[in-house]
């Protein structure tokens, strides 16, 4: 079985973690898109829009029967993890795997679903996790759903592979402008996340936690959903550096609320 324009992230056997890191041209935010492979099933996280969907849908029909798709995990409501939702719906039989918090939302993206000849109710196909995450069954193994509320969304979640190891950690761990693939050098990688982790992350308490709740599992890798991924020792340095990070309210004042001034616009 090819992988084609993916990279390979894991393989043992049927099971298979795929990354596909170059889909979004043009103006759009660059992100991954991934895809686990167990015993002939699939399971495709953090999709993406429009941007994503035509590149995925084929590259993903390359390897295995779109049919087969299980699952549909949505780590937050961003539109870059999971506009093309419709899309899903009406041209696969997954379920869509997504918090409590943003289930009643996701129908308002799947509008052209809810009109179209299949005449099914969105609500049907959705998994709302609830705040404390949940184990799902996947091929011969599981998938884990993982809380990760505040980083950065009120609802977010993470998704945890226990074959594999590999932690799929969404935003966190981002990074902007740098090269896909693993980090070789954490201290130069620090600057291309550290911008974006103390604009997007709730507060340092929350990433601790956070950290600590990791800490407990055995994670081989961090692959975000932006730019490169952790593995090896820089997981641990990742977790550390997070933990020990001033960030969302940690670093606001009275000074960034106040009624602008008049603007200089007519």
């Amino acid at each position: 079985m090819s992988a084609n324009n993916a990279r390979v992230l894991f393989e043992q056997g049927s099971h298979k973690c795929l990354v596909y890191d170059n889909l979004v041209t043009g103006e759009g935010i660059g992100s991954n898109q991934f895809v686990l492979i167990d015993s002939g099933h699939m399971a495709v996280l953090d999709p993406g829009g429009e941007l994503t969907y035509t590149p995925l849908t084929i590259e993903l029909s390359r390897i295995l029967d779109i049919s087969k798709l299980d699952y549909v995990f949505a780590s937050h409501q961003d539109p870059d993890i999971i506009t093309s939702l419709p899309r899903w719906l009406i041209h696969s039989p997954c379920r869509v795997v997504t918090s409590k918090l943003w289930a009643r939302f996701l129908p308002h993206l799947a509008s052209s679903f809810q009109t179209s000849r299949m005449q099914a109710d969105v609500s049907s196909r959705l998994i709302e996790v609830p705040d404390a995450g949940m184990r799902l069954p996947f091929g011969a193994g599981e998938i884990v759903v993982l809380p990760a509320h505040f980083l950065h969304s009120v609802g977010n979640l993470q998704f945890y592979d226990p074959l594999s190891r590999i932690l799929f950690s969404g935003d966190m761990g981002a990074s902007v402008g740098g090269a896909p693939g693993e980090v070789k050098d954490f201290d130069r990688h620090i600057p291309l996340m550290e911008g974006f982790h103390r604009r997007y992350m709730a507060s340092k308490k929350i990433c601790r936690l956070w950290a600590n709740m990791i800490r407990t599992l055995d994670v081989a890798m961090i692959v975000p959903q932006h730019g490169g991924h952790f593995a090896g020792e820089n997981v641990q340095r990742f977790l550390d550096w997070i933990s020990a990070l001033d960030c969302g309210i940690d670093l606001l004042e009275q000074a960034n609320y106040r009624v602008p001034g008049r603007s200089a616009l007519r």
